[in-house]
């Protein structure tokens, strides 16, 4: 019979693939040895492979420009990255390499672009799109950039206050998109997305607030779904209602000339993940090029807004599996070594799935379990992969240490986890190694952050600790 592990994964998946594959018994991400990351700096651990960054990037900018010349379409592309995504400077740094334009949510993210400025690795001609609702804070901190000669910073319209609030604000003349408010999918509780302005009302409301202030432009119409961009029919009926908008835009605004498909590409979650990305460029970019050629007016410039594309494949975290607990006749219970809840926070709040496999016993024979995390709440747990409804790992053996690892974790996790903040059941964040190459191809590794010790959550705390205990 054939009952290893690796037996197991020959027989579901196709294997090995571009970035798995093994090394003897031990699994290699993307030819990075695993095995040995763990030996080195334990566990548990979370690492970014910072490579993998701008290999997506230029994957996205590859379709498209493909998709462009395929199509003949006469417009431009532009690449933005959400910053929400992962905010961290190794991130930033590592994608500003390709020549990218940047997407932010909220005040603070101002603050990281204008230092962002200040070292060069962005300038005045790098594209801000600035999305979300705007207070106070916000609205200063868009105005200051924009009054510092950063004219390409485009406030998207999200309410009716907005256009008002920027113009009393900015001391000249700037340029804004507006939000359009999609509708969401129908097993979502409610039927419109809180963000942005109903499709009916934008025309009116470009008329009532925009066409004759002299201070405004309007030059992008921004279109987002919740979902991200996928094959369904959802998607492309909210897409042509989408371009019915723009073209009477367009007809009365001649200054609009972008429009922002925002809503991500997915990313890969299991191993028998399958998606067409330059099919649906192919196909996004034809249905433009007829809708406005039916409606006789130019095609527009096009802006994506990929975060989780962007940084998701380039994450993962480790974790050793310290005990097992055999709860009843048929369940086993893995406990790792720290908390989904707080390490892989997306698992539990919205139910999703990484890609999972073991480090190391590739070799050994099975067994179905469930993962446990340390905290002492019953919500802390992973207990199926998306194809297989179930978890199988090499047999626990407590003389034998296991380690199994999740992929493609890098985007949101840290920042919905509270990343070096309180973690639940005082649970300590683990360290952070990047992951990089040389100029000879080699791997290089840097302790980014240390595992967080007691001290440090106490502090945060309030409490007093004495130097004898730290």
């Amino acid at each position: 019979m054939n009952t290893k592990y690796i037996d197991l994964i020959d027989q579901t998946y196709y294997f090995p693939q571009e970035e798995f594959n093994l090394d003897g018994e031990h699994l290699q991400f993307h030819g990075i040895p695993l095995n040995e990351l763990v030996q080195q700096y334990g566990s548990p651990l979370k690492f970014t492979y910072l490579p993998k960054i701008s290999e997506n990037i230029l994957r996205a900018k590859n379709w498209f420009a493909n998709a462009i010349e395929k199509n003949n379409y006469k417009g431009k592309y532009h690449y933005c990255y959400c910053t929400k995504s992962s905010h961290f400077q190794h991130v930033m740094h590592e994608a500003l390499k390709n020549n990218i334009h940047m997407e932010t949510s909220s005040a603070f993210d101002i603050n990281i672009i204008e230092k962002l400025k200040a070292d060069g690795k962005l300038t005045n001609e790098t594209y801000v799109i600035c999305n979300g609702f705007k207070r106070e804070k916000y609205i200063d901190n868009i105005a200051r950039l924009i009054n510092d000669g950063h004219q390409n910073c485009v406030p998207i319209i999200d309410n009716y206050e907005e256009i008002d609030l920027l113009s009393d604000a900015i001391n000249d003349t700037f340029k804004v998109g507006i939000r359009i408010a999609s509708e969401e999918e129908p097993k979502f509780e409610f039927y419109t997305s809180r963000l942005g302005i109903g499709y009916k009302n934008i025309v009116p409301f470009f008329e009532n607030q925009i066409k004759d202030n002299d201070k405004v432009e309007l030059k992008m119409l921004h279109f987002f779904i919740n979902t991200g961009i996928r094959d369904n029919a959802y998607y492309w009926n909210e897409l042509v209602k989408c371009l019915k908008v723009y073209v009477r835009l367009k007809k009365i605004c001649p200054s609009l000339d972008s429009l922002n498909i925002g809503g991500g590409f997915p990313i890969k979650n299991t191993l028998a993940f399958e998606y067409d990305y330059q099919y649906m460029i192919n196909e996004i970019l034809n249905q433009i090029n007829i809708t406005c050629s039916e409606a006789d007016v130019p095609v527009p410039h096009i802006f994506t807004e990929f975060g989780s594309f962007t940084v998701g494949e380039s994450g993962g975290a480790i974790y050793e599996i310290l005990y097992q607990k055999q709860q009843n006749d048929r369940e086993k219970w893995n406990m790792i070594d720290s908390s989904f809840i707080t390490t892989l926070p997306d698992t539990w709040a919205i139910n999703k799935r990484f890609i999972m496999l073991p480090i190391n016993r590739w070799n050994d024979e099975y067994e179905r379990v469930l993962l446990g995390g340390l905290t002492c709440d019953s919500d802390d747990y992973y207990n199926s992969e998306q194809n297989m409804n179930a978890i199988y790992l090499p047999k626990y053996k407590r003389e034998k240490p296991l380690y199994i690892g999740f992929f493609n974790t890098g985007a949101y996790q840290e920042t919905i986890g509270g990343y070096g903040g309180l973690q639940h059941c005082l649970i300590p964040q683990p360290k952070h190694v990047l992951i990089d190459k040389d100029e000879n191809g080699n791997f290089t590794y840097k302790l980014f952050r240390a595992q967080q010790k007691a001290e440090d959550l106490l502090d945060i705390l309030g409490y007093q600790v004495d130097a004898e205990h730290e």
